[in-house]
């Protein structure tokens, strides 16, 4: 996370390999730079909480997870579930 002096607690994050600007007020107690290499669950633009390196690892993996499971329902929405009627 790369962070700046803005009033307005804003830092960059790397999310599924895009860099998004996020705000960063909520887990902000001390200088932006602290949290600087820090792990944060990120929800619409918001810092929520700081996680630590397996927190962080077993969130993106049940994230991942839930998106496998919702592209196998969509398939078999889509009709290619037919054969097992």
């Amino acid at each position: 996370m790369a962070v700046g002096e803005d009033i307005h607690q804003l830092a960059w994050v790397e999310v599924s390999g895009v860099k998004r600007e996020i705000n960063i007020a909520l887990v902000c107690d001390e200088s932006p730079a602290a949290l600087l290499g820090q792990w944060v669950l990120v929800h619409v633009g918001f810092a929520m909480s700081l996680l630590d390196e397996e927190e962080a690892r077993q969130t993106l993996a049940a994230l991942a997870h839930m998106q496998a499971v919702g592209l196998d329902l969509d398939h078999m929405a889509s009709g290619a579930g037919d054969a097992l009627r």
